[in-house]
C-alpha cells in the first residue's frame, strides 16, 4: 500500500468509494509506526484497537465528524488501559480512563493509533530530552524536531496519523509544529479539557491539535472544544467561537518593532520572514508595527518567575524521593521551582497583569499578530553543546503567550535554501481561535505547500462558512460608542469601526436608568435634534448573541443617518421618552464627560 493522503476529507473520500477500509488503513499505519525510531513510546497492538474498531461499526461518515481518522496521542496524555510515562519510565501509570478530550475524539469516529515521545515531562523545545531517545526531525535528521510535543507533530508529518494531540505551556504545540511544516493550534487556556493530562504547569497548561491544514485542525477542534466540569480551568466555548468566520480582503496585522526580531543568526529564517509579511502584504494585509515589549517582558516571568514552582509541583514526589529518575538536564530546570516563596508568587502575579494590560492595548491594533514561530531551526549536535540556552532562544516568540491567555495558530508559510520548513505564528485575543484558524486557511490557500513532510499537495478546499452569510452594519449611540463600557460586546464579536458620523436631524435622546445608564433615540418631526453615532460591521452568525441582551424600551430598527440612509440600530420605544432629555449635548459621550 503506497503512502495515503491522510488529510480528513482525502481519507474520507477513499472510504466513501470502497478504495479503503478503516481496518485495513490502521492495520497498515500500524506497521509503519512501528518502524519509526524515537517517535512511538506505544503502538497498539491489534488486539487494543480491536474495541475502537468494532465501535465504528455502529458509526458513519454522515454523522461522525473523524469517522476512521487515525490520530496519536502525546504520552503526558492518557488513553485507557495504555501506560502514560511522560517520557520517565520510573513515572509510568496504566489509567482506566482517557483523558477528557480524547474521550470526545473516539466518540466522534477517530482511532488512536498510539502514544508518542516527547520532552520529558513537557519540559523543553527541542525533542531531545528524552530516555527514549531524540526524536529526529520529519525533513533531516541531523535537525530537531521541536519539542516538548516532538513524536506527535514527526507522527503527522511523516503520514503516519491524520493528526495529533500535544501539549503546549511555552511553545511545545508550536515549535514542533514550525519544524515539520504543521498546522500547530495552541488554543485558548481552558478551550481544551486538561483532565487525563500530566501537568507541566497547570495553571497556564493546554492541550494541543497537529493537523495537516488548518481545515482538518478546525474539525479537530470543533469537536474536542467541550466543557468539562471536572477541570477548574476548563472554559465554555462562546458562540462567536464555534464557527469559521469570514476574513475580509482587507485586514491588518501587527509585527513586532524591527529591532525585537532575532534570529539567532540565521538568515534563511529572516529572509523567509521578510518573505511571509510581504505574501501577508498581496493578500491585503495592512502591516502595523508595535512594540513588543510588555510580551517579552512577560515572557521571562515564565522560567525565572514562580511558575517553576508548577512544574516542580507536578514532579515533586520524585523530585524529593527519587530525582535520578529524572534527566539531568530536566531535573536542573524544575529544580528551581522549591525557591520562590509565597510572595515571590504574588509579585509576579502583579507584574504579569500590568504586561497583559499593555500588550492588550497593542493586540487590539490588529485582526492578528504575526510573528516567526521560531527565530532558528538548531541541529541536533547544536543542541546537545548548549541545551539550556538555546532552549531559551527557541521560546522567544512563543512564551509569553499562556501568560497572557492567548490563542494562538501556528502556520507553515515556505521552505528555506536547503528545503526545511518555516512558518508564522498568528496570535490575538483568548477565544479568537476560529478567526486565526480561518486567516491561516487563507494563508495556507495562498502558498498552497505539500502536506507536512510527504509527497502530497495542498488541495484547495475552504473552511465551511455555510453559516455565516456575511456582515452586518449596526449604529450605535451610547455604551457601545469606542472607549465606552459596553464597546467590548462589538469587539469580541470580530466588528470593525467603519465610519464615524451623525443622525439625521429627526431625533432626541434621552436618558434611561437602569443597571447602567442607556441613552434611548427617539425619533420625533419637532424640535429634533442629531447626535453623534458610530457604524460598526459585524458578522451576521454574531448578531443575535449580540441583540438578545437588549432590554426594554431599547430595540433595533432603522436609523437615519445625516445623509438620509438608512442603516440597522439602536432606536427606542416611545415611552423612553419618560427619561430625562438629554438632546442638548448632541451626543451620548458628551452627557457622559458631564456626570
Amino acid at each position: 500500500m503506497s503512502q495515503i493522503n491522510l488529510s480528513i476529507s482525502q481519507l474520507h473520500n477513499a472510504y466513501s468509494s470502497g478504495e479503503l477500509s478503516p481496518a485495513t488503513l490502521i492495520s497498515h499505519l500500524t506497521e509503519q509506526a512501528k518502524q519509526q525510531e524515537a517517535v512511538w513510546l506505544h503502538v497498539l497492538s491489534a488486539q487494543e484497537l480491536a474495541p475502537y474498531l468494532k465501535a465504528l461499526e455502529s458509526k458513519s461518515l454522515k454523522t461522525h465528524p473523524l469517522y476512521g481518522v487515525p490520530f496519536a496521542i502525546k504520552d503526558n496524555i492518557d488513553l485507557a488501559g495504555i501506560p502514560t510515562t511522560a517520557a520517565c519510565p520510573e513515572f509510568t501509570y496504566t489509567p482506566e480512563n482517557s483523558a477528557f478530550v480524547v474521550e470526545q475524539l473516539i466518540a466522534a469516529g477517530a482511532i488512536p493509533i498510539g502514544k508518542t515521545n516527547l520532552d520529558q515531562f513537557a519540559t523543553g523545545l527541542v525533542g531531545t530530552r528524552s530516555p527514549f531517545g531524540e526524536t529526529p526531525n520529519a525533513f533531516n535528521p541531523d535537525y530537531i524536531s521541536g519539542g516538548s510535543s516532538s513524536g506527535s507533530a514527526v507522527a503527522t508529518a511523516s503520514g503516519i496519523v491524520s493528526f495529533a494531540l500535544g501539549t503546549d505551556t511555552a511553545g511545545s504545540g508550536r515549535v514542533p509544529a514550525c519544524f515539520n511544516n504543521l498546522v500547530g493550534v495552541k488554543p485558548s487556556k481552558g478551550l481544551l479539557s486538561n483532565s487525563g493530562m500530566v501537568p507541566a504547569c497547570k495553571s497556564i497548561d493546554c492541550m494541543s491539535i497537529f493537523a495537516l491544514n488548518a481545515i482538518d485542525a478546525n474539525k479537530v477542534l470543533q469537536v474536542a472544544a467541550k466543557y468539562d466540569p471536572n477541570d477548574c480551568y476548563s472554559r465554555k466555548n462562546p458562540p462567536t467561537n464555534q464557527q469559521p468566520v469570514l476574513v475580509s480582503s482587507a485586514f491588518s496585522f501587527a509585527v513586532p518593532l524591527p529591532e525585537q526580531l532575532k534570529f539567532f543568526g540565521d538568515e534563511g529564517y529572516k529572509s523567509e520572514f521578510a518573505k511571509a509579511v510581504n505574501e501577508l502584504q498581496k493578500m491585503g494585509g495592512v502591516k502595523k508595527e508595535i512594540d513588543f515589549s510588555p510580551l517579552f517582558e512577560a515572557a521571562t516571568l515564565l522560567y525565572e518567575g514562580p511558575w517553576v514552582s508548577e512544574r516542580y509541583l507536578a514532579t515533586q514526589d520524585l523530585m524529593e524521593n527519587n530525582p535520578q529518575a529524572l534527566l539531568d538536564v530536566t531535573r536542573t530546570i524544575i529544580s528551581g521551582g522549591i525557591k520562590p516563596l509565597a510572595i515571590d508568587c504574588f509579585s509576579a502575579l502583579y507584574k504579569l497583569q500590568a504586561f497583559k494590560q499593555q500588550a492588550d492595548l497593542l493586540v487590539e491594533q490588529a485582526d492578528f499578530v504575526v510573528t516567526p514561530t521560531a527565530g532558528r531551526h538548531f541541529t541536533r549536535d547544536e543542541i546537545r553543546e548548549n541545551p539550556i540556552e538555546l532552549n531559551s532562544q527557541l521560546g522567544y516568540y512563543t512564551n509569553f503567550m499562556n501568560l497572557l491567555d492567548y490563542s494562538a495558530v501556528a502556520v507553515p508559510t515556505s521552505f528555506t535554501a536547503n528545503s526545511m520548513p518555516f512558518g508564522v505564528t498568528l496570535f490575538s485575543f483568548a477565544m479568537k481561535d476560529q478567526k486565526l484558524l480561518s486567516y491561516a486557511d487563507k494563508i495556507m490557500q495562498h502558498n498552497a505547500l505539500p502536506l507536512g513532510a510527504t509527497k502530497h499537495p495542498f488541495i484547495s478546499t475552504e473552511l465551511d462558512t455555510s453559516k455565516n452569510t456575511g456582515f452586518i452594519d449596526i449604529a450605535v449611540c451610547g455604551a457601545h460608542l469606542s472607549g465606552m463600557p459596553l464597546n467590548s460586546q462589538l469587539i469580541e464579536r470580530d466588528a470593525k469601526l467603519v465610519t464615524k458620523t451623525r443622525s439625521a436631524k429627526c431625533y432626541k435622546m434621552f436618558s434611561v436608568e437602569g443597571n447602567i445608564e442607556r441613552p434611548a433615540l427617539v425619533k420625533t418631526q419637532q424640535d429634533a435634534n442629531d447626535f453623534e453615532l458610530e457604524i460598526w460591521r459585524m458578522p451576521t452568525q454574531h448578531f443575535a448573541s449580540f441583540v438578545q441582551g437588549i432590554s426594554d424600551p431599547l430595540g433595533i430598527g432603522q436609523v437615519t443617518l445625516a445623509d438620509k440612509s438608512l442603516v440597522t440600530g439602536f432606536i427606542a420605544q416611545s415611552h423612553a421618552q419618560s427619561g430625562k432629555d438629554i438632546s442638548e449635548y448632541g451626543s451620548w459621550r458628551k452627557y457622559i464627560a458631564t456626570k
